[in-house]
């Protein structure tokens, strides 16, 4: 005959209360317990198994609903542990960026403390700053744009959150957030008074190649062969010839935009810095070159 305990019985073994076990039983995490003549509950040993592993599961944290579905067979304990731990690891993630938020706002006071507060508020989801940064990038390269050439840019341009998020990382990442929604950085970008986008951004990318080596060296952008393709290929976006007069005309244009997309660069560059200057760090180089020998005040 079959060991069974009374309800009573069942809450002694575990340490549970009565309570407790008449509500798992309740919502399915116990079996169907049978009933004496008296019409007392009567359990069987698996009672005793399902209520200490539940009382471990819950032990860690994990809910009733996850644990009923191990519990009648819906889920395998493998895949349970795997999810709570992937659960877990997102949980830490969002309170290290908490953490480092926080930080970035101990460390100061005042008026700038208000700014960085502001400039933080934006990112209050990970996950959703990464989509509005994709979503502004796609937004503002042409459509026109081969795959090969969106790729690249956007693979520069659209920042992953940092995985080791201390306050001056956050603070860049959420900077970023804040600066690509300015109307004036994404018009930049979308260059609307350029019929042949294409043709115009593979050759500012051949420009910013060209330039890198000098962008590493530490070179300043005066009287070089990438700064004269750069304007030729600006020239020719806009369906002119490359002359003083146009240079003169592109530094006066550029010099509303360059603090924008220098600011964006910088701190892109601060959580993504290699050992090959990035395009839009020498996109910056080149723009301040037309600036430095074309500008107004040259």
């Amino acid at each position: 005959m079959q060991v069974t305990w009374s309800i009573g019985e069942l809450a002694t073994r575990t340490g549970l209360s009565v309570k407790a076990i008449r509500y798992y039983t309740d919502i399915g995490l116990l079996p169907t317990a049978p009933r004496s003549q008296g019409g007392h509950r009567r359990y069987p040993p698996q009672a005793l198994e399902q209520l200490q592993l539940v009382r471990q599961l819950r032990a860690l944290g994990v809910p009733i609903a996850a644990i009923t579905d191990v519990a009648t067979g819906g889920h395998r304990l493998g895949d349970l542990v795997a999810e709570q731990l992937a659960s877990t690891q997102t949980q830490l993630a969002e309170l290290r960026w908490r953490e480092a938020a926080l930080q970035a706002l101990e460390e100061c006071s005042g008026p700038e403390r208000l700014r960085r507060l502001r400039v933080l508020a934006r990112v209050q989801c990970r996950a959703q700053a990464a989509a509005d940064f994709t979503r502004a990038w796609q937004h503002v390269l042409p459509t026109s744009l081969p795959a090969r050439l969106a790729g690249v840019i956007t693979a520069q341009a659209v920042p992953e959150p940092p995985r080791d998020p201390t306050p001056d990382a956050v603070l860049a990442y959420a900077e970023l957030h804040f600066l690509v929604a300015e109307p004036a950085f994404l018009s930049y970008w979308a260059a609307p008074h350029v019929q042949d986008k294409a043709s115009m951004y593979a050759a500012l990318l051949d420009a910013a190649n060209g330039a890198a080596p000098a962008v590493a060296a530490g070179r300043a952008p005066h009287r070089c062969e990438a700064l004269d393709a750069f304007c030729r290929a600006c020239a020719r976006a806009r369906d002119t010839e490359d002359t003083p007069d146009f240079r003169a005309f592109m530094a006066t244009d550029m010099q509303t935009t360059v603090p924008l997309f220098r600011r964006y660069w910088q701190r892109l560059d601060a959580l993504t810095a290699g050992p090959v200057p990035s395009l839009g760090k020498t996109h910056c180089w080149l723009v301040e070159g037309v600036i430095d020998e074309y500008g107004p005040a040259r």
